[in-house]
């Protein structure tokens, strides 16, 4: 008997698709935040496409590309014919101009740097389809990173407009497979397949216009009710499933996908302007004290490995710290004695008069976050600790989360299959999470720590590959010898999706792809 032919791609159709919390602004650079992402990447394209399975840069909007020895020019051929979806053309004038912005930012619009260019200097257009982009030192990263949702290419109209206007997604002009129809500020969004596109990433099966005619994105918060309405037949994909929903959700033959954000794993960082937290022996102390085998075990499902690193392990120059991150209490309470810290009368420990109290906010884009930081909550009280879980919707999170004396732990994570990604999260140029003086806060009386910058800038320049890795290793164990990370477990983003949802893919970190998504019904 000869086997059933597979079912072929049809067109036609409107995706539901309900994410929990809503996007904030869609100047692509802001696009590491994945409602924003999700979205992104459905209506702009990229000058090149990083193949999720081996994680090679493919040509896109560019057909090919040229670099020269040291990494310090990087020539690109732009595709012909393409345009954005308000007709003007998608250029080596539009692309020089898309870069110019994203490299060295626009303080008259409010534009901030991308965190993913380093050493950007300017565009020079050599011909109507040929930029070169040339930089101050060398950029070993930035071939990757004209491939990151970061890098979405928009229209010279959208960039003409302010950061504050660009919350709107009907101010978003790109040249992807979907353009916006309208939207609803903060509910609801929908798409629709632009008809004339014909320019997808060189190699990818699929080519034309998408398969879909359009895609609707509701906004949910309520994890129950995104499950009841994906159970139901009433939504099609649904973004943020959490562990303890996969079982009936599977049980009904619905599919999780749950790749890998390859970048800087779900963890706790320190900010040691703080002085509860300055002392390294403290901050070992409290990364001894955290079962992460526990938070694993108690709270997730298969698909969130536990972390044995500041980097996923499928992640690019991935080094194994487990031997530094085993959970050990009892070294936890010698390293806190012999800092000074002893047990009061309320079992908290205490020095001059002060109790090792810290507060952490819950960060609602990590999957159980405000569970997952009272379990640790639990673990740390065992060796004395007080951690305070304070709620996401209060009204001073903004201004406390630069505060690193209102918050010194903070609950991060941050996608990207570059090794790049590390400088982003911890450099004070960028997202500056351990909150250096001369980063993002005016708060901070002293704390920097330039032995570590230095490895970051060293990663973001060095041109030898195999260097650039070993320094990439060398800086995961500079950064857990420090203690300023507890890597906790390697974030996948979940979703999950009906049985008749075809071709759904996700880009190397997880972002959602809808271009060859097509509906079986």
């Amino acid at each position: 008997m000869a086997a059933p032919a597979l079912a072929q791609p049809v067109t036609g159709g409107t995706l539901i698709y309900l994410e929990q919390q809503a996007h904030t602004n869609l100047y692509p650079p802001a696009g590491g935040f994945y409602p924003n992402s999700g979205i992104l990447n459905q209506i702009t394209d990229k000058l090149t496409y990083q193949n999720p399975q081996t994680l090679e840069i493919e040509p896109w909007i560019a057909t090919s590309w040229t670099v020269n020895d040291t990494l310090t020019e990087y020539t690109f051929k732009i595709r012909p014919g393409v345009t954005f979806s308000d007709g003007t053309p998608l250029d080596a004038r539009a692309v020089a101009r898309n870069f110019d912005t994203y490299g060295r930012g626009d303080k008259s619009r409010k534009f901030p740097v991308s965190e993913v260019i380093n050493n950007y200097d300017h565009s020079e257009i050599i011909d109507d389809l040929t930029v070169k982009f040339v930089f101050k030192r060398p950029s070993p990263g930035f071939l990757q990173g004209t491939a990151v949702i970061g890098s979405g290419l928009v229209s010279p109209a959208t960039l003409d407009r302010s950061f504050d206007e660009l919350g709107d997604a009907t101010k978003i002009i790109g040249s992807g497979p979907f353009v916006v129809e309208r939207e609803t500020l903060g509910k609801e969004l929908k798409l629709k397949a632009r008809t004339d596109y014909n320019w997808g990433p060189a190699r990818l099966a699929h080519q034309g216009r998408a398969y879909l005619d359009g895609i609707t994105f509701i906004v949910t918060p309520e994890d129950s009710v995104r499950i009841g309405a994906l159970l139901s037949g009433q939504a099609d994909v649904i973004r943020q499933i959490q562990a303890y929903d996969e079982p009936q959700v599977e049980a009904q033959s619905f599919l999780i996908y749950a790749p890998s954000t390859r970048g800087v794993n779900n963890a706790l960082v320190f900010r040691p302007d703080n002085p509860l937290v300055a002392d390294a022996r403290v901050r070992k102390a409290l990364l001894h004290a955290t079962n992460t085998q526990e938070i694993v075990d108690t709270l997730f499902s298969r698909h969130y490995p536990k972390a044995t690193s500041v980097i996923a392990s499928s992640a690019v120059g991935y080094e194994d710290q487990s031997a530094r991150l085993a959970y050990d209490p009892q070294r936890s309470k010698k390293l806190l004695a012999e800092a000074g810290w002893q047990p009061g009368h309320d079992g908290i420990l205490a020095r001059d008069g002060v109790k090792l109290e810290l507060s952490i906010y819950e960060s609602l884009p990590q999957p159980q976050s405000k569970a997952m930081l009272q379990l640790v909550a639990q673990q740390w009280a065992q060796i004395g600790v007080r951690l305070n879980v304070l709620n996401a919707d209060s009204g001073s999170i903004a201004v406390d989360l630069l505060d690193p004396l209102k918050t010194p732990v903070a609950h991060t994570m941050v996608g990207r299959a570059d090794p790049d990604v590390i400088k982003s999260n911890f450099h004070p140029a960028n997202r500056d999470v351990l909150r250096q003086k001369g980063g993002l806060s005016d708060k901070i009386k002293s704390f920097v720590d330039e032995a570590l910058n230095g490895r970051l800038e060293a990663i973001a320049a060095e041109t030898d590959p195999e260097k650039r890795l070993a320094l990439t290793r060398e800086v995961q164990a500079y950064i857990i010898e420090q203690a300023y990370q507890i890597p906790i477990f390697e974030e996948p983003q979940a979703f999950a999706a009906a049985p008749h949802v075809k071709g759904l893919a996700f880009d190397a970190v997880a972002r959602p792809s809808f271009y060859s998504t097509w509906l079986d019904k």
